[in-house]
């Protein structure tokens, strides 16, 4: 369910030469990072944070860090993402840096079923997958609407997991939750979205 407009950091040209001359100190080079990478780890931290002002200064933060550390990057992944990584885990950093809520319910979003295990209304069929209607342009944005719906502790699961594409360690790790866990939270919170989608992709099958 990638963003079609954030379907991952694609590398540059030439990443080897970008290395060298951000390890060296070139200006230019740093200037050309920004402008690459920048409006796309601001589209991450922004839907994390739901807060431009927070967004913005989670993309300075990654930069700074990046900067700080480059000459300890190995380059065993993409540069994207590597800033991509850390812009994530800064924004995380910040959510848990704010006042902390209780967690929230989504069964209220849930599918509901009888006590004979039915439906207990007309369930329709959906006309194509919300996970393909998502790649076209003009649908994203109800995803995105959907997703921001979710409780938060929902939300930043399957942001993480299917937007962000990491894998469930890594969810794990970023959330502080055991993997089991993490796979029930994802697997909520997909059926709940799938039920928030439903009105806007469903066909009647009767």
């Amino acid at each position: 369910m990638n963003d079609p407009a954030q379907a991952g950091m694609a590398p540059v040209a030439n990443e080897e030469a970008l290395l060298a001359a951000l390890r060296a100190g070139d200006s230019a080079a740093y200037r050309g990072l920004i402008a690459t990478y920048g409006p796309r780890l601001r589209a991450a931290a922004l839907r994390l944070l739901r807060n431009e002002a927070d967004a913005n200064d989670v993309v300075q933060e990654t930069f700074l860090c990046a900067f700080r550390s480059v000459g300890r990057f190995e380059g065993k992944s993409q540069i994207g993402t590597w800033l991509h990584r850390i812009a994530i885990n800064a924004a995380l950093m910040r959510i848990r840096s704010r006042e902390r809520h209780p967690e929230e319910e989504i069964h209220d979003l849930l599918p509901r079923f009888t006590d004979g295990g039915q439906h207990p209304t007309h369930q329709h069929a959906f006309a194509e997958l919300p996970e393909a209607a998502a790649l076209r342009e003009e649908a994203a944005s109800i995803v995105r609407d959907c997703i921001g719906r979710l409780p938060e502790n929902y939300r930043n699961a399957i942001l993480l997991k299917d937007i962000e594409d990491l894998d469930y360690p890594e969810v794990a790790k970023a959330l502080g939750l055991t993997l089991n866990a993490t796979r029930i939270r994802i697997h909520r919170a997909r059926q709940a979205l799938r039920g928030l989608l439903a009105p806007h992709f469903e066909t009647d099958t009767r």
